[in-house]
């Protein structure tokens, strides 16, 4: 198989974006007085967590151990908040069930860090569909910097230009563009008019249910 999806997670495969929004303003504003708005807090959401509370505080706010702790307080508040309502975007079990069966390489590609990647995977025992899995741990700079992307097509062994990126992040999705992949957009989080400026999507989607991973391997060989 020449060609492979290449997933991010949050938003893309589990629709949870609201409750990482909801741990990241309380723990922003409760916790350390940053005063941002519910807007301003889901702008500042995109790569690392430590480099969210870089671009709210500025890089000398906190030492890399403070940061660490902050980025494991919220993922905790967040993955106790959302656990009861945790599964996949309706449509995706049945996508990756076909996908496998096709023998297409699939990996993660994400900005969480790997305790919540492995809560994602472990709880909905989906882990074996994915031949790799990049987290935030395994890159130097995170989306819209292309390694990500670029490091999961190393992993599954297929080039750039024939991996299709699934994201619903404009960011994520200027980070598929700019490793040279096309790109599925979940419309989960951001309306379709915030990736007007991207000429890399070749399909808008609010959940899999109508997707079909053969018509999708037909798209990418036009």
């Amino acid at each position: 198989m020449d060609k492979a999806f290449l997933f991010d997670l949050n938003g893309t495969m589990i629709d949870d974006m609201q409750f990482h929004l909801k741990a990241w303003y309380h723990i922003l504003n409760d916790d350390l007085d940053a005063n941002l708005s519910w807007d301003e807090t889901k702008h500042h959401m995109y790569g690392k967590n430590q480099e969210l509370l870089i671009r709210v505080f500025g890089k000398d706010r906190f030492t890399q151990e403070e940061m660490d702790q902050l980025s494991i307080e919220k993922e905790k508040r967040y993955q106790q908040e959302y656990k009861p309502h945790l599964q996949l975007i309706p449509g995706l079990h049945q996508f990756l069930e076909k996908a496998h069966a096709l023998n297409i390489p699939m990996a993660i590609g994400s900005a969480a860090i790997m305790f919540n990647i492995d809560f994602v995977l472990d709880n909905l025992n989906i882990r074996h569909y994915f031949k790799a899995i990049v987290s935030a741990d395994d890159v130097q700079t995170s989306k819209p910097h292309p390694e990500t992307y670029l490091k999961a097509a190393k992993l599954v062994g297929i080039d750039p230009a024939n991996c299709l990126v699934f994201e619903d992040a404009p960011k994520g999705v200027e980070a598929a563009l700019n490793a040279g992949m096309p790109s599925v957009v979940l419309t989960t989080m951001h309306e379709k008019e915030e990736f007007a400026s991207y000429n890399n999507i070749i399909q808008y989607i609010t959940d899999y249910t109508q997707l079909s991973p053969a018509g999708l391997l037909k798209s990418m060989a036009v």
